[in-house]
């Protein structure tokens, strides 16, 4: 069985993972929380109005993913001497949890990344194949760069900056996903 990874919401109601622009008529209390990251750096807040090719969406229509164990990234986290908690919790969930959903995979890298205000390119962007997917077993090393200067500088950072991202058009059912910490290695990746 394959799965994609999204980190647990500290506030999260049912079994269900709504995008944020639907959470809008859901829950407005929620949205507020969830969407309040967007606006803590003057260029993030313009992803809010990004489009996603293929699926012709906004960003805040989709649910994001992650296409690989979490423990990837806290071990390159740790390697490059960042300071972060043990015990943040992710969902891990089968793949076909996205069967009745548009869904898509983004790539990019840091000699064609021109920033969050940028639009996404058409050829950064793949219609993910279900019967396909294979999750992910190494970080970019665009990834891995960006963790080691961003150690140095001492202020908040994106986890998953250069990791593809599993962008979902819907809403995603959680009840058969088990939930697991970040830091616990499992058979499969040791």
């Amino acid at each position: 069985m394959q799965y994609i990874y999204h980190m647990v919401p500290k506030s999260m109601y049912g079994e269900t993972l709504i995008p944020l622009n639907k959470m809008q008529d859901h829950n407005k209390t929620l949205y507020t929380l969830h969407s309040r990251k967007y606006f803590d750096h003057p260029d993030r807040a313009k992803l809010l109005g990004r489009r996603i090719p293929h699926l012709n969406c906004l960003w805040n229509d989709v649910v994001f993913f992650l296409p690989m164990h979490p423990n990837y990234l806290y071990e390159a986290l740790k390697k490059a001497g960042m300071d972060i908690p043990d015990n943040i919790r992710f969902f891990r969930i089968p793949i076909t949890a996205l069967s009745k959903n548009q869904s898509v995979i983004y790539t990019y890298n840091a000699k064609d990344y021109q920033g969050p205000t940028a639009e996404i390119r058409p050829e950064e962007v793949e219609f993910l194949k279900l019967d396909h997917y294979q999750e992910l077993t190494e970080l970019p090393e665009d990834t891995l760069n960006y963790f080691k200067e961003q150690d140095s500088k001492e202020r908040r950072f994106g986890l998953f900056h250069f990791v593809p991202h599993v962008m979902s058009h819907g809403m995603v059912d959680v009840s058969k996903a088990e939930v697991i910490e970040w830091s616990e290695r499992t058979p499969d990746i040791l």
